[in-house]
């Protein structure tokens, strides 16, 4: 059994197509077929089912497929950790956020350190997402507002900052100086979009104030709350204080207590990285939360 069946057969098994998977590795479809055949005849069972010119995975293939994915990511994993022994710390690390806003100085800081690092980053929308991405090995490190309680993945809260009623400057509330989240409790709101991990958090604080706001407009940009609210469309629940800007008011808020926490998350057990590792302790510590260093980690057995 050769490496390159291994990732002939992986492609195959998600295009379930030889035509299409043949196009995708650029080799001739006939080539790609007698490899697949011949790797059934090492395995000793048919991967696939074919009627009618059509193939699909078929219960072997499933199971068969499964450990193939595996074998090619340790495999992946163990050429990472040779080339960390060989010297080599730039890399690539792949980031999910759900916001930018507070992490993109750290990031700018980070990358002028090791401007070899290729840093990948995707958006994700919930705490849902973020966590399926670190376990399957999508993601090497989620900076989210709500951490993830799951075994196998680490946590680091970095950052806890106020969350202020914001309102525009002619607001009836504006001059207060402190307001209680119950005092907003009839006006319209800003929010997020349903399920957005800003809003499951902000939604938090409103069971708590013991009101269910009247949503106007709800997006998925912190910089279109801002914008609306801007606009006189209503008020909203929002973090970073910003006196300077002459068209809004930050209203510190009494009661509840309204704040919110990033945490950095990452595989607790799957082997992360030189890059990834040395981006979690500048994080932490550009936060000043504590001191760490993230050792290595071995690659367990499946």
């Amino acid at each position: 059994m050769e490496l390159l069946q291994l990732q002939y057969f992986r492609t195959v098994a998600r295009w379930e197509h030889m035509t299409r998977a043949a196009h995708e590795l650029r080799i001739a479809q006939p080539a790609l077929s007698k490899t697949i055949a011949r790797l059934e005849e090492h395995v000793g069972v048919p991967l696939f089912d074919r009627q009618g010119g059509r193939i699909r995975l078929n219960a072997f293939g499933k199971t068969f497929l499964e450990k193939v994915e595996a074998a090619l990511h340790l495999l992946e994993e163990a050429k990472q950790e040779v080339a960390e022994l060989a010297g080599l710390e730039q890399g690539s690390i792949r980031l999910a956020t759900s916001t930018l806003s507070r992490l993109s100085e750290p990031l700018r800081k980070f990358i002028a350190v090791h401007p070899n690092v290729n840093m990948q980053i995707t958006h994700a929308s919930s705490v849902e997402e973020m966590e399926e991405w670190i376990e399957s090995g999508e993601i090497d490190i989620g900076f989210t507002v709500m951490p993830i309680e799951k075994k196998g993945i680490a946590q680091a809260k970095v950052l806890k900052e106020d969350l202020y009623l914001v309102v525009p400057r002619k607001h009836r509330l504006a001059a207060l100086p402190a307001v209680r989240l119950g005092d907003a409790a009839d006006e319209p709101f800003i929010g997020y979009k349903d399920g957005f991990i800003f809003q499951l958090a902000n939604d938090v604080l409103f069971r708590q104030a013991g009101i269910s706001p009247k949503f106007v407009c709800q997006v998925d940009e912190p910089a279109a709350v801002l914008s609306l609210v801007r606009a006189g469309l209503g008020v909203a629940v929002f973090g970073c204080h910003n006196d300077e800007d002459p068209e809004l008011v930050f209203l510190p808020i009494e009661v509840p207590v309204c704040q919110r926490e990033f945490w950095l998350v990452w595989p607790e057990k799957r082997y992360l990285s030189l890059a990834a590792r040395k981006f979690i302790t500048f994080v932490i510590t550009y936060f000043d939360h504590r001191q760490v260093e993230i050792q290595p980690q071995p690659v367990l057995p499946a």
